[in-house]
């Protein structure tokens, strides 16, 4: 098997004090693991503790030296009056735009990320992700405001996820992980 992209042992993580943890992990490339747990538990924290937003009381996050983030927050900041269009925030994640993208996605490249509806929005943060060239997708809540099509769409890209990627997705939906996780790995408070 492949050395792991990320190994997660024994993590404790949280703010002015632990939220989550004790926590263990690997993620290997080609493959998708899902954090579920009850509200509040500290899912959110601990992509936030892999990517230095929050403290790491314990434990140790080894990340394999090559690799990089790709990050979606559950919460992206508020886009008010943002004069970028779609196509240059994939761009900007990206490199440059690909030549493909899904047809709704390619229906959004010359509108304004501001004017973008909730769920419109939601699909192009989470492709900005997934266009990023970092190795370990994380991906918190990425199916709030989508529509059935577009969690359709997010299903079919995780299940074609290129062999030398890795994704951790966070979910409240047991049917969603169902169909995109290799494995499930459950969060509880620390």
């Amino acid at each position: 098997m492949a050395d792991a992209l990320l190994t997660v042992t024994d993590l404790v993580a949280g703010y002015r004090g632990p939220v989550v943890g004790p926590l263990s992990f690997s993620l290997y490339p080609g493959e998708v693991v899902g954090l579920t747990g009850g509200n509040g538990v500290g899912k959110s924290t601990v992509l936030r503790a892999l990517t230095g937003q929050a403290t790491r009381f314990e434990g140790a996050v080894r990340r394999r030296a090559d690799s990089r983030y790709a990050y979606q927050d559950q919460q992206p900041p508020e886009i008010q009056e943002l004069p970028l269009r779609a196509g240059e925030l994939l761009a900007l994640n990206a490199g440059s735009l690909p030549t493909t993208l899904p047809a709704r996605l390619n229906a959004l490249l010359d509108q304004r990320v501001d004017r973008l509806s909730g769920g419109q929005r939601q699909l192009l943060l989470v492709w900005a992700a997934l266009l990023h060239p970092g190795e370990i997708l994380l991906l918190d809540e990425p199916t709030n405001n989508l529509d059935t099509d577009g969690e359709a769409l997010l299903v079919a890209t995780l299940s074609e996820l290129p062999a030398g990627r890795g994704a951790l997705v966070i979910s409240h939906e047991p049917d969603f992980l169902d169909r995109v996780a290799d494995r499930v790995v459950e969060v509880g408070r620390a």
